[in-house]
């Protein structure tokens, strides 16, 4: 039987001598996500295509990893390095960069010296307790980071969104206002409250998002909000996705080697196989959708 041919549209790479992570370097630390221990050491190529070995790796979106905000540049070169030596893995990459900034056009002009760079995620919401302490929330009120998306827009660069219930009615207004610019909203959209009414308030705000056609959704790091999910436990969500964003909008991704905390790479894919009918709905969420949004070339 042949392997399934799949794009990762969400995971990361760490070099913990070449970067600084302050995350992953905060020995004893626990995260929203649980604690990072396991995987407070290196994950390069080698190890995600260890970890993918059951897949036809067809591509990979490397999506900004909690680097210092003054390496964010050198782990999008120190990627580019990655991709140009290893099969062009990642494929595509997302990096940091800080929209508010006075020199956000210089970040922009050192990152896209990088052939295989994309686009930004700069996170306004990862969980309710963690985005109090941080106030990243504020990303969305303020006029520089309206006026930074502005400038990803005009440079065609996409934004990956990761946000939280908290977010969600003043991002769509933020993001309504830029319909010329990609989106891809992470983990998703982050839906912490598994509740039958949690569910419910989150599928009003995908509803809206789903209305803006430069919205697209990411079916990615489910292990953050319940470990031990099974396929019966993201059906909902996947059913509720496809209905909403269609087919053609819809990516999936692996979040490694964070999910690899909860469990085997092939879960996500797996899950998808059981859920989805039809290969050639497969064969775009699994692989086809995320090479079009992120325009990168497959293998």
């Amino acid at each position: 039987m042949s392997k399934l041919r799949i794009y990762d549209a969400h995971h990361h790479l760490w070099a913990l001598d070449h970067c600084r992570y302050p995350w992953l370097m905060a020995k004893g630390v626990r995260r929203f996500f649980g604690d990072p221990a396991p995987i407070q050491k290196d994950y390069g190529v080698a190890e995600f295509l260890a970890d993918a070995a059951d897949y036809e790796l067809a591509g990979s979106t490397h999506i900004q990893v909690g680097v210092a905000a003054e390496d964010a540049v050198r782990e999008t070169r120190w990627l580019q390095s990655l991709s140009d030596q290893a099969r062009r893995l990642p494929t595509a990459i997302v990096g940091y960069a800080d929209l508010t900034a006075d020199n956000l056009e210089r970040q922009l002009d050192a990152h896209q010296q990088s052939g295989a760079f994309r686009g930004v995620r700069q996170i306004i919401g990862r969980h309710p307790v963690e985005d109090a302490r941080t106030g990243s929330a504020a990303l969305l009120d303020n006029p520089r980071f309206a006026e930074g998306l502005k400038l990803l827009e005009r440079r065609r660069l996409s934004f990956d969104l990761q946000l939280t219930e908290a977010q969600y009615a003043r991002a769509l207004e933020v993001f309504a206002a830029r319909p010329g610019l990609r989106v891809a909203i992470c983990h998703f959209a982050s839906p912490w409250d598994l509740s039958p009414s949690g569910f419910q308030r989150w599928r009003r705000a995908l509803a809206g998002f789903a209305a803006l056609p430069n919205c697209w959704l990411k079916f990615s790091g489910f292990g953050m909000f319940k470990p031990d999910w099974t396929a019966a436990d993201i059906a909902p969500y996947v059913e509720t996705a496809l209905e909403l964003f269609g087919e053609g909008r819809c990516m999936a991704g692996s979040n490694f080697p964070v999910d690899k905390l909860y469990g085997g790479y092939g879960r996500i894919w797996a899950a998808l196989e059981d859920l989805i009918s039809g290969r050639d709905a497969l064969a775009d969420i699994g692989c086809d959708n995320a090479a079009r949004f992120y325009g990168a070339p497959l293998q």
